[in-house]
């Protein structure tokens, strides 16, 4: 789906590539450690809002397992999991996460095209009247 969308959108390969995996990534974290029974994710189209041409991916969950309250440890080299958020900075101009309600939202930005990217502005709250898809 995320695919389909952003190449209807005009995005290049790499960065379908890229969303592909900012997604799976994102997803999986919300499966992994919350307790969410629903996750909610959507594809921004941040073209035309003056800080050139991005598309943005969210994933909101319903918050974590009951109990649990410890933050995510130092991961060890050895370790196979843990390099989720690692992946997901490494292809994304920008990310961040906040937290909505018992839940917590996390985002990445992408340029629409390979090589558009630049610096990472920090975080940036959602573009009124971006078009925006979601499932």
């Amino acid at each position: 789906m995320t695919r389909t969308q952003l190449t209807g959108w005009g995005a290049c390969e790499d960065t379908c590539d890229a969303a592909a995996l900012v997604v799976s990534e994102l997803v999986t974290n919300a499966i992994v450690h919350t307790a969410s029974r629903r996750i909610h994710c959507e594809l921004h189209d941040l073209r035309g809002d003056g800080d050139g041409e991005r598309v943005r991916i969210s994933v909101r969950d319903e918050g974590r397992m009951p109990g649990d309250t410890s933050p995510a440890g130092r991961i060890a080299p050895e370790e196979e999991h843990g390099r989720g958020l690692l992946l997901v900075a490494a292809v994304s101009t920008a990310w961040g996460a906040q937290e909505t309600g018992p839940g917590l939202l996390v985002w990445a930005e992408l340029p629409r095209q390979a090589g558009a990217g630049g610096t990472d502005p920090g975080p940036v709250p959602d573009a009124p009247g971006a078009g925006g898809w979601a499932w």
